[in-house]
């Protein structure tokens, strides 16, 4: 089956996961997409809670504004399907996206799971922002069927997806993921897996480190860091506030094992700042606290 037909043929998506970004990457399936759409997760009340969370984006960015009937968001939210077991979830899937948390053994063993439940020729793929897809293709059967289909919080308002390439993943397997992110509204970026962080996240991260320390150097609030770069570089966010709404503080922090596994001690390593937030909480993500909060309740008084 060539790229195109495979595209045309895809019915039913099966999200892994009902978080923030598998919720999300779910909306737009069945929103923009048109999709029949089965997410899991662990618990039937985790799912409810991320379709919820889709039910109240679709009336406060949709209907309350006139761009959508509330029939219309009614036939959207009835095309997203919760179901508590992953193989129910993906048995009559026609394409895959994971989109647990970055933790490469869960993700290893969902893709074993995926691998057995999904039917043959199904592609499947990663959310990860950073983690290794061949790593998880090479405990399936399919390694030529997986790939990274890695989409930006907010999902409705971010274009890029990164689009990355495994060892082994083929050729049509590319085509198929950049072909659905355009079809989504996306704008595709193709790149391997050689690189942590793939490609924004890898450039971001100079930048975010570099940001960090001069807070960690007292040379300025986060408030003005942020304010010199959105002025300066016509950013729409600075590099603190997206970390502190996107909870990355935290995120940085579990995955330092797996940063100093791919880049090395020096620069893998949690900077001292980062690790003495997360230590006291602040690790950013809606409802918490982040750098912004920890340089008014900590450090402006050292």
């Amino acid at each position: 089956m060539n790229s195109a037909d495979y595209l045309n043929n895809i019915k039913v998506v099966a999200v892994i996961g009902s978080g923030s970004m598998g919720n999300q990457i779910a909306e737009i399936l069945a929103r923009i997409g048109g999709y029949k759409v089965n997410i899991t997760d662990i618990s039937l009340e985790i799912i409810n809670k991320g379709i919820a969370s889709i039910e109240s984006r679709l009336d406060k960015f949709f209907v309350s504004k006139g761009k959508m009937s509330p029939d219309d968001k009614q036939k959207i939210l009835s095309s997203i399907n919760g179901v508590v077991e992953i193989d129910k979830a993906v048995k009559d899937a026609d394409f895959v996206i994971e989109a647990v948390i970055e933790n490469l053994g869960l993700k290893k063993d969902i893709f074993k799971k995926l691998n057995s439940f999904a039917k043959p020729g199904v592609i499947l793929t990663s959310n990860t922002s950073y983690l290794n897809i061949t790593e998880m293709a090479m405990v399936t059967e399919r390694p030529e069927l997986v790939a990274g289909m890695h989409f930006f919080n907010p999902v409705a308002m971010m274009k890029l997806v990164e689009v990355v390439r495994g060892t082994k993943t083929s050729d049509m397997t590319v085509e198929v993921v950049k072909s659905l992110s355009i079809k989504l509204g996306k704008e595709p970026v193709i790149c391997r897996d050689t690189s942590y962080g793939f490609l924004a996240n890898r450039a971001y991260r100079g930048l975010s480190n570099e940001c960090v320390q001069m807070v960690w150097e007292r040379v300025a609030s986060p408030e003005d860091i942020d304010k010199a770069l959105k002025l300066g570089y016509n950013l729409p966010m600075g590099p603190f506030e997206v970390a502190d709404m996107t909870g990355s503080w935290g995120l940085r922090a579990s995955s330092e094992e797996d940063a100093i596994r791919e880049l090395g001690s020096e620069k893998g390593r949690l900077h001292p700042l980062v690790r003495m937030m997360v230590r006291a909480g602040y690790t950013g993500g809606p409802g918490k606290k982040g750098i912004y909060d920890f340089w008014r309740d900590v450090l402006s008084k050292w």
